[in-house]
């Protein structure tokens, strides 16, 4: 007699209870899952249950009861026997979900935190590039604020009518010093590469 042919070890570990015949009936070929028929039980349970509750037994008359008391959970049971949430069956994974959402947002100290009344944000901050680069690059920066220079830089200071307040034009060469320039607010500082 031959080895039976293995094609993937998940068959082999895994580990879940299957029932293949139940006296001399024999069931799905590939057997039907131990915790389906739990899971069956517990929905044609909570079917019969919900069944004498007056809001639900009202619709009684919408549904025959062979769908209402077995179609319906046994569907159920096998849609949630078919689920798997992040690798793990139905009721281990409904456990941490529910925590997840009853459980406080905020921990202090291991009890529940009262959420803070206002955050606080940094105000915004804007980068110019120093110069360092080969060459300057294009922009144009509305005041207030103070902008420091480290490439030589022709400086020309334009009325109101201009586009800008305040432009420069890269020189080549080495700078010296830095150049700090101070903008009001509203004033416009504009870069011009060659």
């Amino acid at each position: 007699m031959d080895a039976p042919e293995i094609r993937s070890f998940r068959s082999v570990f895994a580990l879940e209870r299957r029932v293949y015949r139940i006296d001399t009936l024999r069931l799905n070929p590939s057997g039907v899952p131990l915790r389906g028929i739990v899971y069956a039980a517990v929905a044609i349970g909570s079917a019969l249950i919900a069944g004498s509750v007056p809001p639900i037994r009202w619709l009684d008359p919408l549904l025959p009861w062979y769908l209402r008391d077995l179609g319906l959970p046994l569907a159920v049971a096998a849609g949630l026997a078919s689920v798997r949430i992040d690798g793990r069956p139905v009721h281990l994974a409904l456990a941490p979900a529910l925590w997840r959402l009853l459980a406080p947002r905020r921990l202090c100290a291991l009890t529940p935190a009262r959420a803070p009344a206002e955050r606080w944000r940094p105000p915004a901050l804007l980068f110019i590039p120093d110069g360092s680069d080969p060459r300057f690059r294009a922009l144009r920066y509305r005041g207030p604020g103070v902008v420091l220079v480290r490439r030589p830089h022709v400086l020309r200071e334009w009325g109101r009518t201009a586009r800008a307040d305040v432009t420069l034009h890269p020189l080549p060469g080495r700078c010296e010093r830095a150049t700090a320039l101070e903008l009001a607010a509203g004033a416009v500082l504009e870069v011009r590469p060659r």
